[in-house]
């Protein structure tokens, strides 16, 4: 029999290919002489073996492609409608009932107010990043509203802003941290109920609803957090496929994420740490990989720095681009930047007023030039040890208490109003600065100040008759920026030092904040010996007002630079959020402790109490939080047992699979949730239970994690499966009936609050 009449008497392709193989690969290697004998041999042995089993499969495998192909239609259909689901339900429970409560409710008092300022393009200041409150503007644009209302806390909104629009806005933000949450849990390679599990979770938190519901950024903030871990897990399964299409697009989206996180709140600098360990592991790892030509580890490293430092950073750049071209008119919050900045925006007064200053006569304020400069201020509150005398502090707002005037030195006659003469202040010469509001001369005395014990105190001492050489200062010139006379001190163009005459030291700011008997302004003090170039020391003239000298408002300042003014307005943020320290003189009964949140010991009334007014309690879900906080120091106990297992070399992940779901949904969940909580216990700022919802959402996937790890070895029985299904669905129940039950802290209690006492579980809950 030939070759090709052995072929014909094959019955499948399969079988001729597999023929064919066998005989070209056997005399291609000239290891035997194979004539058509031995080829039937072969032949019929194929055959044999084929035709043994065939009958026996042929139905069976029928029956498994058709239950493969029913499978994977119905997986198909999960993956869209279960999501959907899901998703709806979000919308719905953070949409519902949301326009019912008419009034500023929390902290709408004040991004509601932000939102107005870009409306209105009036400058600002505040402690976060703008792309939250440009956001907020813009639900305000949608809804056109014109930015004329200041959302004053607890009052009710005029009949021409639709509000309910501008917290639909902000709900959407919330609502879609549910199928991120979906898709996240598929990402990570949790079991299909764990999916699930997860994603209920989201949607039904009541803090998230609750905080869902109003214009604040913390539903933003939740968003970009929960969408940059979805992206960094989707980028870490890319891993075995460097520098394909989805690993750039997920790296890149990673960076673009973090980057909002971030401008949304400086809090985002959590996630972007969480992110960053885990770049130095995997680049560590890829370094003790022989394989790895040094080339391509070169370009790993390109390749992190771009997407997940450049990136995140120009997103924060841009965001802050965008907020000074919007915010080109002047506001409430021009005294935390710099003058020449100042004098750029529409309708500011820096700048404005005759160009030199006239001893006595001149009016002006007085800038310091280091970054995050403030105003020279003072005010009647004396020193509570030291000299006693008059506080001189830096404040950053516009006051009565800023201004001062140049009077002639201690030891020659004082200007005085009858005096006609002008005389203008000059470089190298000898003057007195004079606090206008209570007449004390700028003074300095070998008194340590008040928190920096190598500097003198600068006090407010005497008065015109009253006082000693020690009030006596010399004006010294830096810089003469223009064409102007240079030995004559300008409006903002000048920049100075002010010199005590007998001790020798100079005014400057420290950069510390004065407790709270100094109303946690800035220390001013005469510093001794400073470099000359230390622009702590460095001066301008602000603003100057002075009936005897012609204006000069046509006068030409140069525009600021973006860089300097970038780096202005974050210390000026910092510098602020630092001041955000409780004040234990008061009781803030809002306010409350770190370890207070994952046991739900306290909450937030958001709102006036009222029993005519619509209440909101802000609080997590008992179902979760409680058990998601065990699921938490679980981990902790789970995570020593298996590196003590590791170190005695038993190997607890028999497949890859399983160790990179314990890395992606136990190791990197837990390492968020301590970034994004423990700071909060060591920083020294104000803080409240909204704080720990992105730490929440870590420990919602630990706990999903813990069900799929319990569940894993259970679904190889029918008994099993059933014991799963019932777990699952059991603690389903839990979660929804569970916000169900809180669901009137979440939709507004529009009834007296004694009437929801049912809800108070704590004593400490004050609900009712």
């Amino acid at each position: 029999m030939s070759n090709k009449e052995l072929k014909s008497s094959f019955e499948t392709k399969e079988d001729v290919e597999k023929f064919n193989t066998l005989m070209n690969k056997l005399k291609d290697e000239n290891k035997y002489s194979i004539d058509e004998d031995d080829e039937k041999n072969l032949l019929i042995e194929s055959n044999d073996d084929t035709s043994a089993s065939e009958d026996e499969e042929t139905n069976e495998e029928s029956v498994n492609v058709s239950d493969e192909s029913e499978f994977s239609l119905l997986r198909t259909l999960e993956s869209i409608l279960f999501p959907l689901i899901l998703t709806g339900l979000s919308f719905f429970v953070r949409m519902y009932r949301i326009g019912i409560s008419n009034r500023v409710t929390w902290d709408e008092a004040h991004f509601g107010k932000f939102g107005s300022y870009y409306l209105r393009h009036e400058f600002y200041h505040d402690v976060h990043p703008p792309l939250g409150k440009m956001l907020v503007g813009l639900s305000g644009w949608l809804a056109n509203y014109s930015g004329h209302w200041d959302f004053p806390s607890g009052e009710v909104f005029p009949e021409d802003l639709d509000y309910v629009k501008m917290r639909l806005f902000q709900a959407t933000f919330s609502a879609l941290c549910t199928p991120l949450a979906y898709y996240t849990g598929k990402a990570i390679g949790l079991s299909l109920p764990s999916v699930w599990l997860l994603t209920i979770l989201v949607c039904f938190e009541n803090s998230y609803a609750t905080l869902g519901r109003f214009i604040l950024l913390d539903s933003m903030l939740l968003f970009f957090t929960v969408a940059s871990f979805m992206c960094f897990v989707k980028f870490h399964n890319e891993r075995a496929k460097p520098f394909s299409r989805k690993w750039w697009k997920w790296i890149l989206l990673t960076g673009f994420n973090l980057g909002c996180t971030v401008s949304v709140k400086m809090v985002g600098l959590f996630i972007i740490s969480l992110v960053g360990i885990y770049t130095v592991i995997d680049l560590w790892s890829l370094f003790g990989n022989r394989t790895v030509k040094w080339t391509t580890y070169t370009f790993h490293i390109f390749a992190r720095v771009l997407a997940l430092i450049v990136v995140p950073f120009a997103v924060f750049l841009a965001s802050f681009k965008v907020h000074f071209d919007l915010l080109s008119g002047s506001g409430p919050g021009d005294a935390n930047m710099p003058s020449l900045f100042q004098a750029s925006l529409k309708g500011s007064e820096v700048g404005v007023g005759p160009r030199d200053i006239a001893v006595g006569s001149s009016v002006v304020t007085i800038k310091n030039q280091a970054l995050g400069g403030v105003l020279l201020h003072s005010h009647v509150q004396t020193y509570p040890e030291g000299s006693k005398q008059q506080q001189i502090t830096g404040y950053g707002h516009k006051d009565a208490n800023n201004n001062w005037r140049f009077q002639r030195k201690r030891g020659v006659d004082f200007w005085v109003e009858d005096e006609e003469d002008i005389e203008f202040v000059t470089q190298d010469e000898e003057y007195r600065l004079v606090h206008v509001s209570s007449g004390r001369n700028l003074h300095t005395h070998p008194i340590p100040a008040p928190l920096t014990p190598t500097a003198f105190e600068v006090s407010g001492y005497g008065d015109d008759i009253t006082g000693d050489p020690k009030d006596n200062w010399i004006i010294e010139f830096a810089e003469q920026n223009g064409s102007e006379d240079k030995d004559k001190l300008h409006l903002l163009t000048t920049s100075f030092r002010i010199k005590n005459t007998e001790l020798g030291c100079y005014l400057g700011q420290t950069y510390k904040l004065l407790p709270q008997w100094g109303f946690r302004q800035f220390e001013m003090a005469c510093i001794k010996e400073p470099f000359k170039r230390d622009k702590r020391i460095w001066w301008n003239i602000e603003t100057h007002e002075n009936e005897r000298l012609p204006s000069s408002e046509n006068f030409s300042y140069p525009k600021p630079n973006f860089l300097r003014s970038f780096v202005e307005l974050n210390l000026a943020m910092m510098a602020t959020n630092n001041a955000l320290v409780p004040d234990q003189e008061k009781v803030d009964g809002l306010a409350s402790s770190f370890w207070q949140w994952p046991t739900l010991l306290v909450g937030i009334r958001m709102c006036g109490w009222d029993d005519d007014k619509i209440k909101y309690f802000m609080i997590g879900s008992p179902a979760s939080t409680w058990l998601s906080s065990a699921a938490v120091l679980a981990f902790m106990l789970l995570f020593v047992v298996y590196a003590i297992r590791w170190q005695r070399q038993i190997n607890d992940f028999e497949s890859s699979k399983k160790f990179n779901t314990f890395l992606m949904g136990g190791f990197y969940p837990i390492l968020g949730w301590g970034l994004q909580y423990t700071p909060f216990a060591i920083m020294g700022r104000v803080t409240y239970v909204h704080h720990y919802l992105p730490a929440l959402y870590f420990a919602l996937i630990l706990l999903a994690y813990w069900f799929d790890w319990f569940t894993s070895g259970l679904y190889n029985t029918k008994k099993g499966k059933l014991t799963v299904a019932i777990v699952y669905t059991f603690y389903y129940a839990v979660v929804i009936g569970g916000f169900a039950y809180f669901s009137p802290i979440t939709f507004g209690m529009d009834k007296p609050s004694s009437e929801y006492a049912y809800l108070d579980w704590l004593p400490t809950w004050r609900i009712s």
